[in-house]
């Protein structure tokens, strides 16, 4: 029998696969990514483009042609496409972002871009979210080019700008004004989907993201009769704004099930032995989560919309009433839940209070009994064979939102597998977020066999 390392796959040389060479790289690239300081504030400050020129050269040194594309300077994308074996098959889009969110140094165990490899750990801003997925994208295509590997589809690669703020200057863009780059593509892949989640009893498993809630940031305004502050005002602006705020924090949204998420109920419920219909009548979702456990968290925030309150802003002193006032709120909105949500800020609101949209995107879903779905599937079990992969819907949005406009139905798939008591979820935008050297090694190692198979 061939002999076999920790993540099951057989040594080098020996079987199909990555090699020791890939390995390394995984673990490599992702560190010196971490090094590219790319944090992302939101203000339009942010340069990608000494990571994207890393990686561009990555790719080049793979054999491949990688397209350099800006909308404003600096802010850069990177795309290449590897050319399939089978020409009437549907191409693939693989993404992953090159910006990242800021990090305060003082805050950490290690400097948040120092991508030091410790005790089997690499550590810094990126590690999860997500320039493992970025470093994971360029291991697997230049083993492929030293082995002489050809996918069947066209596999295109995008690393994108500006994913952590508007996505303006990179899926948007990229979306907008070069869509040739895609043609063809009619599924991609991306983050927050195929990490070990433990749920408790030894139970790993590994949710495959089939959907996404909607952004939608609002903008509210309060507008009432400026004053000296020892007078009577019935027309507070603060007042009238406070009272809309403390509505929207207190407001109890319905359940709404989606597909997917009724999907996700379903096989969690048969994981844990609860006999139940999900899509009964009088079907309890509360109820249900109350018996997952640990798992619930990964369907909880998705069963409804939501809106968080999230910024005030008003006044300039303290003995004067202000003629406006400000709030931001974090809103996020199911499948099918546009109309509800409308509807609801506007009565929660009320008449002296006005709101926009500052940021909309749209929610996704996509299907979990395609065949992508089971190539997914079927590439984790066979690098965990007692893992349980399921489908869930994202709470929050990735890059996927923009490239839905060229007709590309998006999964969360970068997959890692995770020691007991590492809380991935928590280390995303978190303080000493890192990730497993076996991690990656595994990650890498899903993905060379999906990208191979699906």
């Amino acid at each position: 029998m061939a002999e076999r390392d920790r993540a099951g796959e057989p040594a080098a040389g020996q079987a199909a696969g990555v090699d020791r060479q890939a390995l390394d790289e995984v673990v490599r690239f992702t560190s010196e990514l971490i090094r590219i300081d790319t944090s992302n504030v939101g203000d339009g400050s942010c340069r990608e483009r000494p990571a994207a020129e890393y990686v561009a050269e990555r790719l080049a040194e793979a054999g491949l042609t990688p397209t350099l594309l800006e909308r404003t300077k600096g802010r850069t994308n990177v795309v290449a496409r590897i050319d399939g074996t089978d020409p009437g098959a549907d191409a693939l889009l693989v993404h992953g972002h090159l910006d990242v969110v800021p990090a305060e140094p003082a805050d950490w165990s290690v400097h948040p871009f120092s991508g030091e490899v410790r005790d089997g750990v690499v550590w810094g801003r990126g590690a999860i979210d997500m320039k493992n997925m970025d470093a994971m994208m360029l291991a697997a295509v230049r083993q492929w080019a030293r082995s002489g590997v050809r996918p069947r589809r066209d596999i295109v690669l995008a690393f994108t700008a500006d994913e952590e703020a508007s996505a303006e200057d990179g899926s948007g863009f990229l979306a907008d004004r070069h869509a040739g780059l895609f043609e063809g593509c009619t599924e991609g892949i991306s983050e927050s989907g195929a990490f070990t989640f433990h749920a408790g009893s030894g139970m790993r498993l590994y949710p495959v993201a089939a959907g996404e809630r909607g952004t939608a940031w609002l903008k509210l305004t309060a507008r009432g009769r400026a004053g000296h502050g020892s007078k009577v005002n019935r027309d507070n602006a603060v007042s009238r704004l406070a009272a809309a705020v403390a509505r929207i924090g207190a407001h109890e949204w319905p359940v709404r099930l989606t597909p997917t998420v009724r999907a996700a109920l379903r096989e969690l419920a048969a994981l844990h032995g609860v006999e139940v219909d999900v899509d009964a009548a009088r079907f309890e979702v509360d109820a249900l989560l109350g018996k997952l456990g640990p798992a619930a968290k990964l369907v909880e925030p998705t069963v409804r919309n939501s809106a968080n309150p999230t910024m005030l802003s008003a006044g300039y002193k303290v003995n004067v009433i202000p003629g406006s006032a400000v709030a931001q709120v974090d809103g996020r909105v199911v499948p099918g839940g546009e109309e509800e949500f409308r509807t609801t800020m506007d009565e929660l609101t009320g008449p002296d209070v006005s709101w926009d949209y500052q940021h909309r995107e749209v929610a996704l879903q996509a299907p979990v009994d395609s065949p992508a779905f089971a190539a997914m599937r079927a590439a984790i079990e066979r690098f965990d064979p007692d893992g349980h992969v399921v489908p869930y819907c994202m709470s929050g949005g990735t890059d996927a939102k923009q490239f839905s406009r060229l007709g590309i139905t998006g999964y969360g798939f970068s997959p890692l597998r995770l020691p007991e008591g590492f809380d991935y979820q928590a280390l995303f935008h978190g303080v000493d977020e890192r990730v497993p050297v076996e991690g990656l090694h595994f990650g890498v190692r899903v993905l060379d066999h999906f990208l191979r198979t699906v």
